[in-house]
Order: C-alpha cells, then structure tokens, then sequence
C-alpha cells in the first residue's frame, strides 16, 4: 500500500508538469482515499471507466484525458456531476497528466507509440513532434496493414508521398496540426490521431503520406506504461481498463 501523497510527488518528479503550459489542471482533480493499494489506469475519465474502476475496487484512477479543460463549462451539472459523484461516493481518486504525459521520454505516448509500432531510433523532432526510422521499408499499403495491426485500428490514409516509407514523424492524439513541420522535416510519413478538413489537402499537396490511426488508439500506451512503473515503484496493484473509443 502506498499513499496518494508519495505517488503524487512521484508522478511530479517523473512528469515535471511545471515545464508545460496545458489546457487542464495536471495532478490530483479530485481527492479520495489517502491510502492507495489498487491503481486503476484509462485513456479517458469517462463513466464507463469511472464504472469500472470502482468494480475492480480502485483507489486512484490515472489517465490522460481527464477534467476542467479551458474553455468548457465549470458548473457541475449533468454528465460532470455524476462523473464526479462516483468518485466522491466511492472515495477513488482522480489524477490526470496530458501533456506531460505525451512528451515523457520513456512513458510518454509518443515515446510508447513507437515502441508499440517497431520504429527504430525514436526521438524528438520538435516540440512534441517525434520522428525515427522503420526497421524495413513499407509500401503506404503495407505500412496501413502494419498500424492496424499493432493498433486494432483501420487506420486513415491520405495523402501522396513516395513508394516506400523509411523514415515517419508522429504525435499522438489530435496532433494534425504538426503536419507541415514534419512535411518541413522531409519525412516520407506522418501519423496523428486526428485528422481534420485541411490534413488531406496538406498531404496530397506537399507529397506526403498521412496516417490518422485514431486519437484513442494512439494514446493507450503512455498511462499503461506509468502505472506499470508506480505499481513497481509503490509494490501496488496495477490494471489497465480499455473503454473503447473508434475516434
């Protein structure tokens, strides 16, 4: 047993929040138990997870998207205030680390994805634009039939770049928005969660492969790999719960 104050330090020290200007609070979002045997870890505080969670008799929950985003509306009411009450009623904790979580050189998402895909020599590129080579040259078919694959996800393919894919850019989650800096890295391939309106046109335009392999899809991996490490770290128990989610 550990307790919510030691891990919170931990996941400080590891995640260094103050290093990121985020669009959510990182760390404890709402208190429950001081003492924490059993970590439950998510993609998102969704219900179903919340759910879940206090059915395996969690103590903290952990996950990557999680509440009080900028910009959304703070009374709580409605989806948030049942959200909220099951976590209060069941004394579980809530933590959440976005940003901090995507760029962690060893648990973060980005770093994950790639191991999750095989791609050799991950590294960053920019930002939170990360960039590495595949093992063996990919046609854009072959390489689609990869990420489905690894990732249980059809993913989208845009775009015209060359015959066969050695060097790939990535961002996990709704990162289209980076497709012009990996285009300016000269990558053959960039892979997002998201896509939006223009990513198709980018694509085709500037000669380049574009992959939208699903936003949840992508972001499995970094609160698996954290909480496999605090279970380590705290000798407490560890589950991942997957609430699937085909965006």
């Amino acid at each position: 047993m550990a307790t919510r104050s030691d891990i919170l330090k931990t996941l400080d020290n590891w995640l260094t929040p103050e290093n990121f200007q985020d669009y959510c609070p990182n760390g404890l979002q709402v208190e429950g138990s001081e003492q924490v045997s059993r970590l439950v870890t998510g993609v998102t505080a969704s219900q179903a997870l919340i759910d879940a969670a206090v059915d395996a008799g969690a103590d903290m929950v952990l996950v990557h998207h999680g509440y009080f985003w900028k910009g959304e509306p703070q009374p709580l009411t409605g989806m948030k205030k049942a959200r909220i009450k099951t976590l209060l009623d069941h004394d579980v904790n809530l933590v959440a680390y976005h940003l901090p979580l995507d760029d962690h050189p060893d648990y973060g998402n980005n770093r994950q994805l790639a191991d999750v895909l095989g791609i050799a020599d991950p590294r960053p590129l920019s930002g939170l634009l990360w960039e590495g080579q595949l093992p063996q040259a990919m046609s854009a078919e072959v390489f689609a039939r990869h990420l489905e694959e690894r990732l249980e996800r059809r993913p989208l393919h845009v775009g015209a770049g060359p015959e066969v894919i050695r060097r790939v850019a990535w961002c996990t989650g709704a990162a289209q928005g980076y497709l012009p800096l990996a285009v300016e890295a000269g990558v053959d391939a960039y892979i997002s969660g998201e896509a939006s309106e223009p990513t198709t046109h980018t694509a085709r335009e500037c000669g380049i492969h574009y992959f939208g392999a699903g936003h949840h899809a992508t972001e499995r991996y970094g609160v698996q790999a954290i909480g496999e490490a605090l279970a380590r770290e705290f000798g407490i128990e560890h589950q991942f719960i997957d609430c699937d989610n085909p965006v």
